[in-house]
């Protein structure tokens, strides 16, 4: 279980995260949401300590990780996976390079066995066709497979997306939204989505948390989002153009 707990984050005079409070239960596909710079990718930086907060606790499976240094969050990263927006692909490797390389840097596989278990991670995101081919042969959905791919290598127990469908055409993100799906129903891997995409919020999501002004202005289920009649939230799910949120 991951908790935060009265989280508050600035950066300069502007305070981005501000006495948020959160609980992430396992198994569940949690969205995160709100608008471009709503603090949604600051929040679950902290998780791998990529940033850390001004105050608040932060637990992990138990362990206060709040003021963890850099190597103390090593063995964490082995657990809880992160798939950025771009891709992050090594270009000059090819795709079962680039899969295989968590194996061979941490589980110190021999070169053919860590190729032979990349090629059934590809297999199971249908990429296994393309396992020699070099990441700018491919599209930017195909890439992204490739990049969650290689986040499962290890087996996490969580797995964060940030922004995972965005710029990718309607069938690719589609394909994005049923890996995540299946990860929680088949391998009940807990996933955090950071995403503005409303398809993705409504059709994978079991939970949608909303930050706007730095708090958790909405938690709970996409039924419950749907129907809420809150101007913030009706101003999102509508996709309104003018004005601010109000």
């Amino acid at each position: 279980m991951i908790q935060f707990c009265d989280v508050c984050k600035k950066f300069g005079e502007q305070t981005v995260l501000d006495h948020v409070s959160l609980t992430v239960f396992d198994g569940q596909v949690l969205f995160i949401v709100g608008k471009s710079g709503a603090g949604k990718s600051v929040l679950v930086k902290h998780l791998i300590g990529l940033l850390q907060p001004d105050t608040g606790q932060i637990f992990f499976d138990g362990d206060e990780i709040t003021h963890w240094k850099e190597k103390d969050f090593y063995p964490l990263r082995l657990k809880c996976a992160m798939v950025f927006q771009h891709s992050t692909l090594f270009d000059s490797m090819s795709l079962i390079e680039n899969v295989a390389l968590p194996l061979r840097k941490h589980r110190h596989l021999s070169h053919q066995e860590s190729l032979k278990q990349a090629l059934e991670k590809l297999a199971l995101l249908g990429m296994e066709s393309y396992a020699d081919q070099l990441p700018a042969m491919i599209g930017d959905g195909m890439r992204k497979r490739v990049a969650i791919a290689r986040a499962l290598m290890l087996e996490p127990n969580y797995v964060i997306f940030d922004e995972p469908t965005t710029g990718l055409d309607p069938l690719s993100a589609e394909q994005v939204d049923q890996l995540i799906r299946r990860l929680s129903d088949e391998l009940k891997v807990t996933s955090l989505v950071v995403s503005h995409d409303l398809r993705s919020i409504f059709t994978v999501s079991d939970r949608i948390v909303m930050l706007y002004e730095g708090k958790i202005h909405f938690d709970g289920t996409p039924e419950q989002f749907a129907a809420c009649e809150d101007p913030v939230i009706y101003q999102f799910v509508r996709a309104l153009p003018d004005g601010p949120m109000v």
